[in-house]
Order: C-alpha cells, then structure tokens, then sequence
C-alpha cells in the first residue's frame, strides 16, 4: 500500500481547484492523501471554494482524509509532501490591463505573451520569490511543484535565486493539453502517447509522437490536423470562439513550417499582427474568464453548498489536474514516469545558452529530474528560441537590478513589439497601471 500523502494547494482561491480536488479524488488510488489543505492570502474567495470542496470530498473521496481551508501559510505547509503552487499576483483585474493596455498600441495583448507576460512576470516575480523562501523556512523537504504564470519568466527568477534548490518542479499543462487533441484525433489513450518535445515555455515544438506500442504518429498527425483541424477533448474548449481560432492558427502554423508539430502559443509571436487585427480591446479575454469561467464555477460552488450535496453537478477531472497529480506521484513514490517540463539546459540543446530554462520531456524521480537530451536545433528554431530566451532573462535582470534600460531592451526584443519607441510607451503606460506591484526602475 503506498504512503499517504499530504498536500498543500498554495492559490486555493482560484476556479481551477475544484478541478484539481475532483482529479485528486480520481486519481485517489495511486496518489492517496490523509490530508489536504487550500492556502489563500484573500479568505473570502477561497471559502466560496473551500465549502464546496468539503462537501465534495466527503461524499466522493472516502476514507479519513483530514480537508482544511487557511490563511497561514505554516499551517498549510508544515510536514507537506507536495505543494500545488497557483497564485495570480493582481488577480483577474491586473490580467485584464496586461490585455487591454498592449492592445491599445496595436500590439497583442495577452496574459504570459508580450508586454502583458512581461507585466505580469514581473508582478509575479516578488510573490513567487517570497513565496518559496518562506516555504522553504517551514519545510525544506517538500516538493514544490509550480504552475504560476508566466511560467518562464517565474522559473528563470526561481533559478537564479534558488540555484541550488533541486526540489522546484516548474511545470506546465499545454503540451499535455495540445496532446490530449492529438490522442481524439488517433482515436488513442492520451496517456498512451509519448513526445519528443524542445522549447521554452510557451514557445516550442513536438518533434516526435510515438504511441506506447512503437508506432510514430508524427507525419500522420500532421496530415490530419491540416486534413481536419484539432478536436479538443474539453467540451468547453471545443466551443470557445477563442479557442477555435487558436486552433485554426496552429493548422495554419503547420502549413507555413511544417518541420514540427507547433505549440499553439507560437501564434502569438508568429502572427502578432494577424492577432491584434482579430483582437476586440473592449472584449479581452481577462473579461471573458471573469463573466464567464469565474461566475460559473463560483455559482456552481453556492449550489453545491445550498444543496448540500454535489450529485448534480457535472463535475470533470481535468487534464490540467491529472498532469499536475501524475508528476507529483511520480516523484513522490520514484515511479520515474516521462512528462514535459521546464529544467535549466546545461547541455540538454548545445546549441542554445547553457542557463535558458528549456521545456523538454524528462523523467521524474524520487531523486531528482532527469532530463532527456535534445540534441541540436535547427537554426530557424534556434534564432526564434534565443530572442525570447533574452528577453525572459532581460526582464528577470531588470527586476532583481531595478534597471529600466534592461526592461526596455526587453520589450524592444519581444516577437510582439520590435519597435523601440513603440515599446517605450507600452512601458510608461504599464509602469503607471502597476504602480502598487512592480518595483521602482532606475
């Protein structure tokens, strides 16, 4: 019988956890807990989740699992084998600024790519750093598996100030979600396939994927994505309009490079102008989670508590806290299972600077991560993957050295600017609207 578990949700405030408490409770056999506790800094609004996660964790989880909501970190970390990272530093109503003020210049507007990532990194920067140390005074054991966006820039900031840290997993979900569109349209388990990935966070390419019985789908995917587009697993995906064209964009990525599968990020940074031109300033997409996602999830929670029960929902494990969930077990019982995530290069791809944080499958161990060699890249991916690595490590330096001429040269080298004078003002106007969160620049 495998040891249980506790774990810690550090942003159990957000309208992902539910989510992740129903895939915990589906995957409750090969990651069993005796505790799990929600930590929140904002109490209100992770006790609209916390009651209904009560509720539904005694009614579909079982056994003497011990379930709990706090505002104390300490309480939540002590004696954790594993903590879920999930803040939003400036929460929904910054995420909508990171959208509209770029839009406003012509330029893509967007929550981890361009000027609103770059905002939104360095925002995330101080919590994540502060964050870390502090978990680290209450246990320096536990694994820290991170989430929190945008993840590249995070990640490069973790490594740098905690270098010697081997217990940080940063890690993402859209390599996993892209794949769960590839396994629909093979007809085959998702878990069933394996990939051969290189890039940056949000910025890289499938090379290779290969079905559990040796058979390599690579070519044939590209067929049928070009032949009849993606067919998202996620019902909700599946008929967002947003969504559709993000998937239509990777078809079109596909026919323009067809080297490699794309990361549907790459549209961003490929097609900016195709982007912001298909982009409405006044319907962004922080409005859309807001009016849309956040009010469902939050009226689903107050029915589950009025009823007292959460029967009637139509509550799914999500990939997103499958992934999440498998890793952990993975390095919590060294099972050195093969997923996609984020590792400092060292030699990984030779051909790119030995400190970029590079998203590559890896196996995870009780140990450590193992990362697989890559190999060299060809020189257009190269080119494209060493511009966006300087500008995540420009923003970083710019934030720990307060240097104002390094976050210009940031914005400046973005895919999504590259006019100087267009970036000084996106900068000005940002700087202004994040006065409480970002540090003052020299």
């Amino acid at each position: 019988m495998k040891r249980k578990l506790k774990i810690a949700i550090v942003g159990g405030g957000s309208t992902y956890t539910l989510g992740l408490i129903k895939s915990l409770i589906a995957e409750k056999e090969s990651f069993p807990l005796r505790e799990l506790v929600l930590f929140d800094q904002d109490e209100q609004r992770q006790r609209i989740i916390a009651d209904a996660a009560a509720i539904l964790l005694k009614e579909q989880y079982g056994g003497n699992l011990t379930f709990r909501s706090t505002t104390n970190l300490e309480s939540a970390c002590k004696d954790a084998d594993s903590i879920f990272v999930q803040i939003r530093t400036g929460g929904l109503e910054m995420r909508e600024l990171d959208e509209k003020i770029p839009l406003s210049h012509g330029v893509v507007g967007q929550e981890t790519c361009g000027p609103g990532g770059m905002a939104y990194g360095i925002r995330s920067i101080k919590d994540m750093t502060d964050l870390v140390r502090d978990i680290r005074a209450i246990s320096k054991d536990a694994w820290i598996l991170n989430y929190t966006n945008p993840a590249a820039i995070v990640a490069y900031a973790l490594k740098r100030e905690f270098p010697d840290d081997s217990r940080i997993l940063n890690i993402c979900d859209m390599p996993i979600a892209i794949m769960v569109s590839y396994a629909k349209l093979l007809g085959v388990d998702i878990w069933d396939l394996t990939a051969d990935y290189f890039g940056l966070n949000h910025f890289g390419w499938f090379t290779k994927i290969e079905h559990k019985d040796g058979t390599d789908y690579t070519e044939r995917l590209k067929e049928l994505i070009i032949e009849e587009g993606f067919r998202p697993e996620d019902e909700e995906i599946a008929n967002d309009v947003s969504w559709q064209e993000t998937f239509a964009q990777a078809r079109q990525t596909l026919l323009d490079f067809p080297e490699y599968l794309p990361n549907t990020y790459l549209q961003y940074y490929l097609y900016p102008d195709k982007i912001v031109e298909k982009s409405n300033p006044t319907s962004t997409r922080a409005q859309q989670v807001i009016e849309g996602r956040q009010k469902r999830v939050h009226d689903m929670c107050r029915r589950i508590v009025t009823a007292g029960s959460a029967s009637a929902e139509d509550l799914k494990a999500d990939i997103h806290g499958i992934f999440i969930i498998r890793a952990a077990a993975s390095l919590a019982y060294n099972l050195k299972n093969r997923y996609i995530v984020m590792v400092e290069n060292n030699g990984i791809i030779p051909n790119l600077p030995s400190d970029a944080i590079v998203e590559v499958p890896a196996l995870l161990t009780a140990n450590g991560i193992h990362a697989f060699a890559v190999g060299e890249i060809p020189v257009f991916h190269k080119g494209l993957i060493e511009g966006q690595y300087a500008y995540e490590r420009l923003v970083c330096e710019a934030y720990f050295e307060k240097d104002y001429r390094k976050l210009l040269q940031a914005m400046t080298l973005n895919r999504t600017v590259v006019d100087a004078d267009k970036a000084k003002r996106i900068l000005d106007d940002l700087q202004k609207a994040n006065e409480e969160y970002w540090p003052s620049f020299q």
